[in-house]
């Protein structure tokens, strides 16, 4: 089964989809709750026009949104202890946290962030799998074509073109970035895009 014939249609209709070495298989078979939890906060996600109009702080609004709805089915951002033990001598060499993890699925969102936080992301799904504490990565971004809301929203100098967006996390990946770990990649697109208060929009 393809990975677009696993994905629900509002899923792929909503959002510019890729995978790396069977991720979504893994989750849909190994972590059938993961795998729910997943699809349905992105379900449930919309871009909301306010959200982009007014920063967020040290978090934004769409990776808050994204982290209350795990941490209410049980996500949890984790910082993983570890090190290398030579002879006695243990050097500690902690990960990076992950912002939402569960039962050994990572997930990651970087909506506006400098583009090297995807680099960052990468490694830390490397090594975990590596270690065997991390089964799957999963990082949900944006998609390039929501440049033009911005630009029409007067925030384009806001969202540029060293911060994160699809293109330049895609060429990082297919350069073994993230090395033999599985991943699974969402970019929130315009037909997420909700211009006013409330959910008239939902398609």
């Amino acid at each position: 089964m393809s990975l677009h014939n696993r994905l629900p249609a509002f899923i792929s209709d909503h959002y510019e989809v890729h995978e790396w070495r069977h991720a979504s298989a893994i989750l849909a078979h190994d972590f059938p709750d993961e795998w729910q939890d997943i699809i349905d906060v992105l379900t449930a996600f919309r871009l909301r026009r306010e959200w982009i109009e007014v920063g967020g702080g040290n978090k934004s609004r769409v990776s808050g949104f994204i982290d209350s709805f795990l941490e209410g089915r049980g996500w949890r951002e984790r910082l993983f202890r570890t090190g290398i033990m030579v002879d006695e001598a243990l050097t500690e060499s902690p990960t990076h946290k992950v912002d939402c993890f569960r039962n050994g699925i990572g997930l990651e969102i970087e909506w506006n962030n400098k583009d090297p936080f995807y680099d960052r992301d990468l490694n830390n799904f490397r090594l975990l799998f590596d270690l065997r504490a991390l089964s799957v990565g999963v990082i949900v971004t944006r998609a390039d074509e929501l440049q033009q809301i911005f630009k029409d929203l007067g925030r384009g100098s806001s969202y540029g073109e060293s911060t994160t967006h699809m293109s330049k996390l895609l060429p990082r990946i297919e350069g073994g970035g993230g090395a033999g770990c599985p991943l699974l990649v969402f970019g929130i697109t315009k037909a997420l895009y909700v211009d006013g208060e409330g959910d008239e929009q939902r398609r």
